[in-house]
């Protein structure tokens, strides 16, 4: 708001803006060239300011030079993987930088302030975050089945090493996505008994279903979460949770004071989840009936 008002009567006491050329300068390289009458505003005759277009300018800059943090994660072995910094437009510094070189005259150079970004989840949260076990589930299938198996890692990976903070919500459609070819996905042509597919990505249901058996085991609070219309064999009756990306979702909210590590792993015909936490979170943890290690009957579909 001061700024504002800076700015206005530098616009009230300057009638005409400068004759010249302004360029943005980011790592030492152009990114913008425009002529400062590009931002003129000229009511009754009298050229000014036209705020819009220098706050349509910041966007567009901000987006051309924004770099996201990377989160720390964990690897398969255990090791921890450092996460970086990312940046993005310092608004407030670039908006003063820029009303100075619009009446400056003559041709000049504005180098592009960043103000750093944190990532999310660093190296020092996951190595306090990964000490105590608060939660845990195995199902079992049949690694004979290649795509199912293979739609069953993918989305493994796409929850595992994810941090739920206090108070945030979990969505398994948001975090893992749309399983679509492009991603790698497979149509799975052998599909066990009972289970409901999207066309593409047979075997994701068992992932969701886990995840929601292991976050039970952990006191968690479920928000959302459905049956199957039959009954699945991979976990117990009533112990199921269906996804679809354009149908139901599962969702939990942590409702503990310290953030939730999600661990999810295939091991052969095994698919573990585990969720972790701080040393010193306070939780109530909840008895589940284990899943059957018998691989379940399949069978396979028709062509179209």
């Amino acid at each position: 708001m001061k700024l504002a008002i800076v700015t206005l009567s530098l616009l009230l006491t300057q009638a005409f803006i400068p004759e010249g050329d302004v360029t943005l300068i980011h790592k030492g390289e152009e990114i913008e060239r425009f002529k400062r009458s590009d931002f003129e505003l000229a009511p009754l005759g009298e050229p000014f300011l036209d705020p819009s277009k220098i706050q349509l300018l910041m966007k567009e800059v901000d987006e051309e030079i924004t770099k996201h943090p990377v989160n720390a994660k964990i690897a398969k072995s255990g090791e921890i993987i450092p996460g970086s910094d990312g940046y993005k437009l310092y608004k407030k510094k670039f908006e003063e930088k820029f009303y100075r070189s619009l009446f400056s005259g003559g041709t000049e150079k504005v180098k592009v302030p960043k103000l750093p970004v944190a990532p999310r989840v660093d190296s020092e949260l996951l190595a306090n975050i990964r000490t105590k076990q608060i939660g845990h589930y195995i199902t079992y299938f049949n690694s004979n089945n290649k795509e199912r198996t293979h739609n069953i890692q993918l989305a493994s990976d796409a929850i595992d090493g994810h941090v739920v903070f206090p108070g945030e919500v979990f969505s398994f459609n948001k975090v893992v996505g749309k399983r679509t070819k492009q991603k790698g996905y497979k149509n799975a042509p052998v599909i066990v008994r009972g289970e409901v597919t999207e066309g593409i990505g047979g075997g994701i249901c068992q992932v969701s279903s886990t995840l929601f058996n292991s976050i039970d085991n952990a006191g968690i609070t479920i928000l959302e979460r459905y049956s199957h219309s039959k009954r699945v064999p991979y976990v117990p009756p009533g112990r199921d949770a269906t996804v679809s990306w354009y149908g139901p979702d599962f969702t939990f909210k942590n409702q503990y004071n310290q953030p939730l590590l999600i661990r999810s792993n295939v091991y052969g015909g095994q698919l573990s989840i585990t969720i972790f936490s701080s040393d010193v979170i306070n939780y109530d943890s909840k008895n589940i009936p284990d899943a059957s290690d018998d691989l379940p009957e399949e069978k396979e579909l028709e062509e179209n």
